[in-house]
């Protein structure tokens, strides 16, 4: 059962998703919630047309998923990272 989030949760799962290099296993040991209701969240926060693109671009992305991830990837952080960490952790 998928817990409610605040508007600011949600947006920070949706810009987590976005990323390329944000795998849904960091979205899912910050938020507690798995590769499926990330995309059930996605699909209701964009439009069709936007969220087909997103599929498309994510779908068997080896960045998006810890385990076919290189083990030298960089992982990208934001300059706000620390602060948003705060927020939510």
């Amino acid at each position: 059962m998928q817990r409610e989030f605040t508007e600011a949760e949600i947006d920070r799962i949706v810009g987590m998703a976005w990323e390329d290099r944000t795998t849904f296993d960091v979205i899912k040991d910050q938020f507690g919630i798995s590769e499926s209701e990330v995309i059930k969240i996605m699909r209701a926060q964009m439009k069709p047309s936007s969220f087909r693109m997103w599929r498309e671009r994510v779908h068997g992305r080896k960045t998006k998923h810890r385990a076919k991830a290189e083990k030298d990837m960089d992982r990208f952080v934001s300059p706000d990272q620390r602060h948003r960490d705060k927020t939510y952790g």
